[in-house]
């Protein structure tokens, strides 16, 4: 034990060495806290966890011991009355005779746990029996269990199994029949009978109900052979849903035990009922008492956290007032970790205490002066940047636009160029857009139906083109001239070398919360690995918009971060689908050139 002790204290020691008086005088107060209720606890915990065990047992066998004495009592009663009977049978008087049938009322009168009173000769024929009982015309007395029992042993007061009282009418109540083996007269002459005494089942029944073992406990009764003669839940057993370990407790004599049955720990516990030979058993789930020491620990953990929180406090405001300048300084330091820099300190104290929050307040003044510089030059490099790209996709778009018509004019296709220059015409106030950057949906949607027609005249029809929006979607803002560079490089790509009918499909709309736009194509498609690299191969060469997809993603992340841009999908022979995502602003006005 003292080593165990003297390992925390020296950790302890070393701790002290390099921390704050507040902090020492806490961890102390503290460590002696926590070691003293340790004991305290532990002990408490192992004495009361012991007792729990025990009290179980105890428990259980008073419970056992008293049902036992209870049914004992009431089936001697019942006993008792049945000899009261049978010594009037045996006076020398034939039956029936008046004496028998009085008494026989008088008993059923008072006791209304009796069902049935009646004496049968040894063939199963009625010899007495009460006025309000009628025998059913079909009752086979002669093979019920009880008649057999009495039959068979003369000498005995045998008991029943539960069942349905069948043998008169207008009565089906469950009974346990208690019959014995009775000599009367007659004629004169001497014969053999039985006297059948039916106890309602519900006196036994009230009886083990009426006790609890624990919240899941209970208590069940079985004869001499493992028969069930009262369960709480017979219904189950009769229906085979449920199951007992009658053979464990059949190979044991009175006594306690601890089984496992159905993966649980339970402690049994039986008693004899001599009368009968029927076997008390009480079932005790122990998981209660494991529930029983869980809640005790849970407790005694609470107790020692209450009595931490309490010490802490205690030594805590005795070191506060030594310790507050410095744990002031202390806070500021964190917030100044976690990015804020409009903090500023300002502690009375010691002539050092006042200096160093001097010190700590112009450190954090030239940071953020410091800070405000590098995001001034980031963002005119971003700046830069986006303008770049832009440069780099509107001269490449003009040359192509302007190839096109020339090609129309050479070719002497007078209307289909007015056409071309009536659509470049647009495309050119939607590319100038007064200098900025972001537009609306609609206008760049307009912008690539413009460019669509262009292309669809020069390559003489070789492809369709449809426009799906979303009603909502029209006034969202987008930055300008990214569905041009991926319709330029469908056509290209895509529909240019196929033999069929080209098909390209234009969608806006919403997409898990983000801004959709999607330009689909039924043409030649790409291989797996070209997907893969199209947008991250700075070496990559094409007779189309060259790094214009490149160039649209990277503007778009520069624009509204890594999150946004594009994602193709493509399968050789079925097409090529891109989608490009952008946040929902509605200000098309508002240039968005940093995140």
């Amino acid at each position: 034990m003292i080593e165990f002790i003297k390992k925390p204290i020296k950790a302890i020691a070393k701790f002290i060495r390099r921390s704050s008086i507040q902090l020492i005088i806490t961890v102390s107060f503290t460590f002696v806290t926590i070691v003293a209720m340790l004991f305290v606890g532990i002990a408490l915990f192992n004495t009361f966890s012991m007792y729990s065990h025990e009290n179980a047992i105890i428990n259980t066998n008073q419970i056992a011991d008293e049902i036992n004495v209870n049914m004992g009592y009431y089936l001697k009663n019942m006993i008792y009355i049945s000899s009261l009977i049978e010594s009037n049978i045996k006076k020398d008087e034939n039956l029936p005779n008046s004496q028998v049938l009085n008494q026989m009322e008088i008993v059923s009168n008072t006791r209304d746990d009796i069902v049935a009173l009646a004496v049968f000769t040894d063939k199963g024929d009625v010899a007495v029996k009460l006025h309000d009982f009628e025998i059913k015309g079909r009752a086979n007395v002669e093979n019920q269990v009880w008649f057999k029992e009495a039959i068979n042993n003369p000498n005995k007061v045998n008991i029943s199994l539960p069942h349905v009282e069948n043998i008169f009418y207008g009565n089906h109540s469950w009974v346990v029949s208690l019959s014995k083996c009775v000599k009367y007269k007659r004629a004169g002459k001497e014969v053999t009978g039985v006297l059948l005494v039916d106890m309602n089942f519900r006196s036994l029944d009230q009886l083990c109900q009426q006790t609890k073992l624990g919240n899941m406990g209970y208590i069940y009764i079985i004869d001499a052979k493992g028969n069930i003669v009262y369960h709480p839940q017979q219904q189950l057993i009769y229906m085979g849903l449920k199951q007992e370990n009658i053979k464990n407790v059949l190979s044991r004599t009175a006594g306690n035990f601890i089984e496992t049955f159905d993966n649980k720990q339970r402690l049994v516990t039986v008693k004899n009922v001599k009368i009968t030979g029927w076997k008390i058993v009480g079932i005790y789930y122990l998981d209660q008492v494991v529930a029983t020491k869980k809640n005790l620990k849970a407790y005694s953990v609470l107790i020692i956290l209450l009595g931490i929180l309490f010490v802490t406090a205690i030594s805590k405001s005795l070191s506060a007032k030594i310790s507050r300048p410095i744990k002031e300084l202390e806070k500021c330091m964190k917030l100044v970790e976690e990015g804020r820099f409009d903090v500023k300190i300002n502690v009375e104290g010691e002539y050092e205490v006042v200096r160093l929050s001097k010190a700590f307040n112009m450190m954090v003044s030239r940071i953020t002066n410091l800070m405000e510089q590098i995001v001034r030059e980031q963002e005119g490099k971003r700046k830069s940047e986006l303008d770049a790209l832009q440069a780099q996709i509107n001269p490449h778009f003009l040359y192509n636009t302007l190839d096109s018509v020339v090609w129309m004019i050479e070719n002497e296709k007078n209307q289909e160029a007015v056409t071309m220059i009536t659509a470049l015409a647009r495309l050119f106030r939607i590319s100038i857009s007064r200098g900025k950057n972001i537009i609306t949906v609609r206008e760049e949607l307009e912008h690539a139906k413009n460019y669509l027609i262009i292309q669809k005249i020069r390559y003489r029809n070789k492809f369709e083109f449809k426009i799906e929006v979303q009603d909502d979607v029209f006034n969202y803002s987008t930055i300008k001239l990214i569905l041009q560079p991926i319709i330029e490089n469908s056509i290209y790509h895509g529909i240019e070398c196929s033999v069929d009918q080209g098909e390209i499909l234009i969608y806006a709309g919403i997409e898990e919360n983000k801004l959709l736009l999607m330009v689909k194509d039924n043409g030649l498609g790409m291989r797996e690995d070209v997907v893969k690299n199209i947008l991250v191969d700075e070496n990559r060469k094409s007779k189309g918009s060259g790094v214009g997809i490149k160039n649209v993603d990277q503007r778009i992340k520069l624009c509204y971060g890594q999150e946004y841009g594009l994602k193709i999908d493509s399968e050789l022979e079925v097409g090529t689908e891109v989608k490009i995502y952008l946040p929902l602003y509605k200000d098309s006005l508002k240039e968005v050139n940093t995140k």
